[in-house]
């Protein structure tokens, strides 16, 4: 109430009327604002924290896809500004079904997005999964929503939180590795000097993801039956038997392998981050014909990356959209960008083949040329001799996962979500990996047969490794720090093989070598100095004495691992039914398998097999049970039941046997195997 000035007489004041266009008041264009920061800033943690963390540890993710910085910083505003925004709006609509229904339903808001930040959180804090976490995020959004309701400090502290996503989008463009990809310092990277000598040509090829042991026999040697192009190469070159890489991660490990300085910083793998590296010391005097994938340690001044992945905002979104998907499950999953890298093929690609096909029976497929990857493709077509000392380097993502080539070259298809640890996952997982690895034994045959075609093998240095390995010991599979110490012979130790110029007889070094040795190395053979300090040695000085490996989980934290060859892990004991032809069997229950309509028009000519086959049972199937699978009456594979996980009670089988697949309808069956080993098959939908 107040007084009229010229009555004096109290006068009330008219409560504020929307306009006659019904623009809300003004009042309700404050609360409006309070509530957009409100949801602005939940989703700043729910959505824009956990993915830029992720993605600002990963340079290689933009590296991979060839992120130019305007990329980056377009991906950066679609991931700070659209879910908050989208969030907001929606809200704000819901103000023409009425104010009441508005406030409830920015409550609703708010609960659930707290809801979803207690999944992030509970599932690092807490040993909660599936269902469980979710009643639990649940209930902590719902006693958040009542909260928020009843006290308006919670408000107010979401209002000032509203600030989060620019504080975070700076972390990410300023204080991440990944800031390197989008602000590079310039590049003064120092030149090598070359010395009296030959300067003969570098044929380097790295691969990912190879542990030694997967090569291995029984003698201990290069299993020949089923990589008869890695034993030939063993053959006629050094074999450093006892290599290790220094990191289980590529960003770290290859730096380390081409500056020859153990991983002290987590940088970028860029060549703005490290300016003297193998490229920089050959460059002055060698042409440089570097295929990298998912570093850029070659500068531009010095080459090119003539084959690139899909590229542009759109790939980054779609992958950045997958990478949340993992973030945000209530489930434990492989926040990892690294495990969505895949290979175009030169088909994808559209390149022209770099080569006729082998005249190999063993390759079925016309098409193969085009199922390799292109990467692979246009380092072969740059294998060619030149005026000019040149260098040849691939670092290829084989048999890196995601694993989808058969040995014969032709490929599968397999769901992104099936485990790769646990009861029937692992044994899985170390198969489908063999059988990548096979095939990848054929791309390094066709290296050697285009080397010798062109002239280069016998006067090249030919060097051959992987930059780190990784473990499929059940309970401890991947590359991190639990793998790193209970299963050091899968992930530390690789191969290594140097072919001398003019070397055609073979032999085993078992020195202590860590591929910080590398750079020096090449620097002896091709006779060029190194003008930095160098944390390895090279082969051409006497081995180190110390037997302990030194290997990096993280920049500048050494874990120190004991020396000696691994062995060969035990394989597992193949069941007796595989191979073996089924006839007429009863009936006894039911299965689903999720891709049962590719069988029914399968093309050998496309280079393409339903070689992977999974879905789930029902409850009376009891865990653990085998199911044989069979294509055309003979099985292929024999697998457990696993125990139920997100994706119901699963089972997948591998058939990396070409040979049971037909052109045209196939036949599918899958049987129950009893304890006293009679089948009954399963009724498949």
């Amino acid at each position: 109430m107040a007084e009229s000035a010229l009555t004096g007489t109290p006068v009330r004041r008219a409560a504020p009327v929307a306009p006659p266009d019904g623009t809300p008041a003004p009042a309700g264009w404050r609360v409006e604002l309070r509530r957009a920061s409100e949801v602005v800033a939940l989703v700043g943690l729910v959505v824009t924290q956990p993915l830029l963390d992720v993605l600002g540890r990963s340079p290689d993710f933009f590296l991979f896809h060839r992120a130019t910085s305007g990329d980056v910083l377009a991906l950066v505003a679609v991931v700070a500004l659209v879910p908050g925004a989208a969030v907001a709006l929606l809200g704000a609509a819901t103000r023409l079904a009425g104010v009441r229904v508005r406030a409830v339903a920015h409550t609703v808001v708010v609960g659930l997005l707290l809801a979803a930040l207690a999944v992030q959180v509970g599932r690092q804090a807490t040993p909660l999964r599936g269902v469980p976490l979710l009643v639990l995020a649940a209930l902590v959004g719902a006693g958040a929503a009542v909260a928020y309701r009843r006290w308006s400090v919670l408000g107010r502290v979401l209002r000032v939180a509203a600030l989060g996503p620019l504080v975070f989008v700076g972390l990410f463009l300023f204080a991440s590795p990944a800031s390197a990809v989008v602000l590079p310092r310039a590049h003064a990277g120092v030149g090598g000097v070359a010395g009296p000598g030959a300067h003969p040509p570098v044929v380097m090829i790295v691969l990912d993801e190879l542990p030694l042991v997967s090569l291995l026999g029984p003698d201990g040697r290069i299993d020949a039956t089923r990589y008869p192009n890695f034993a030939e190469l063993a053959g006629g070159s050094t074999w450093y038997r006892n290599a290790t890489g220094v990191s289980g991660w590529t960003p770290y490990a290859l730096p380390a392998m081409l500056t020859g300085r153990y991983p002290s910083t987590p940088s970028a793998p860029h060549y703005s981050q490290y300016p003297d590296n193998l490229f920089t010391a050959l460059g002055g005097l060698y042409d440089i014909r570097a295929q990298e994938s998912i570093t850029r340690l070659c500068p531009p001044s010095r080459c090119d990356q003539p084959v690139a992945p899909e590229q542009g905002l759109g790939v980054l979104v779609r992958e950045s959209g997958a990478l949340l998907g993992r973030i945000a499950a209530p489930v434990d999953s492989r926040i990892d960008p690294q495990e969505s890298y895949r290979e175009q093929t030169a088909a994808e690609v559209g390149l022209d083949a770099a080569e006729p096909v082998p005249a190999d029976p063993k390759f079925r497929w016309d098409s193969l040329n085009d199922n390799q990857p292109a990467r692979f493709t246009s380092f072969l077509a740059g294998l060619r001799p030149s005026d000019r000392p040149t260098l040849h380097f691939l670092h290829l993502l084989m048999p890196h996962a995601p694993w989808a080539y058969l040995p014969s070259g032709a490929r599968y298809d397999a769901p992104d979500d099936l485990p790769n640890d646990g009861v029937g996952w692992t044994d899985l997982a170390r198969s489908r990996h063999l059988a990548q690895l096979r095939y990848t034994d054929r791309l390094v045959g066709e290296t050697l047969r285009t080397l010798r075609a062109s002239g280069l093998y016998d006067r090249s240095l030919v060097v051959l490794t992987a930059d780190h390995g990784v473990s499929f010991t059940r309970g401890w599979q991947g590359r991190g720090m639990g793998a790193i110490e209970h299963a050091p012979g899968e992930v530390a130790w690789v191969p290594l093989f140097v072919k001398e110029p003019g070397q055609r007889a073979g032999r085993v070094d078992d020195r202590n070598w860590e591929h910080v040795d590398l750079l020096p190395t090449i620097a002896d053979e091709v006779h060029v100095r190194i003008p930095w300090r160098l944390d390895g040695r090279s082969a051409q000085q006497p081995p180190r004495e110390r037997t302990e490996k030194f290997f990096y989980d993280r920049p500048g934290e050494r874990v120190v691992l004991p020396g000696g060859v691994p062995a060969r892990p035990v394989p597992p004991v193949p069941h007796p039914l595989v191979g073996t032809t089924v006839g007429q069997t009863p009936s006894g229950g039911t299965a689903s398998v999720a891709h049962l309509g590719a069988f029914d028009h399968v093309d050998p000519a496309a280079g393409e097999l339903p070689a992977l086959v999974w879905g789930t049972v029902p409850r009376e199937v009891p865990d653990g049970t085998p199911l044989a699978v069979a294509v055309n009456g003979r099985i292929g594979a024999v697998v457990p039941v696993a125990p139920q996980d997100q994706g119901g009670r699963r089972f997948a089988a591998f058939l990396p046997d070409d040979h049971l697949f037909r052109a045209g309808a196939n036949r599918l069956d899958i049987y129950r195997v009893g304890a006293d080993g009679a089948l009954r098959r399963l009724t498949l939908s």
